[in-house]
């Protein structure tokens, strides 16, 4: 069975730092590259981090520099660093294959604000 379960959020200053997780299962998710999207408030969900499996990445331009995606085969785990967070990374976090499966996790809140 499929399932993506992410985890990490909370509330952070400006300028702190946040590590996201996301425990995956079903064989879909590890041979696929993953991403973590971004739902923001009034706004489309949208992908901001790839994790190729050849361990190429891919970042939008606002988060170049300041988030960084990771994966644990061994755990069925992938991760999102973020550094020097901005009230404008506010958003539900949800990870999933690049191009997205059908199924969503239930996310996981991150609130940037002081």
């Amino acid at each position: 069975q499929e399932q993506l379960v992410e985890s990490g959020g909370g509330w952070m200053q400006p300028g702190g730092s946040l590590r996201l997780s996301c425990a995956h299962s079903g064989t879909i998710f590890s041979i696929s590259p993953m991403g973590w999207y971004r739902s923001a408030p009034g706004k489309e969900r949208e992908l901001v981090a790839t994790l190729f499996n050849s361990g190429k990445t891919n970042y939008k331009d606002f988060v170049k520099g300041r988030f960084t995606i990771s994966r644990d085969y061994t755990k069925n785990m992938v991760f999102l660093q973020m550094n020097s967070v901005k009230p404008e990374d506010t958003a539900v976090y949800y990870c999933n294959t690049v191009p997205p499966r059908q199924h969503w996790g239930n996310g996981t809140l991150v609130t940037i604000s002081s």
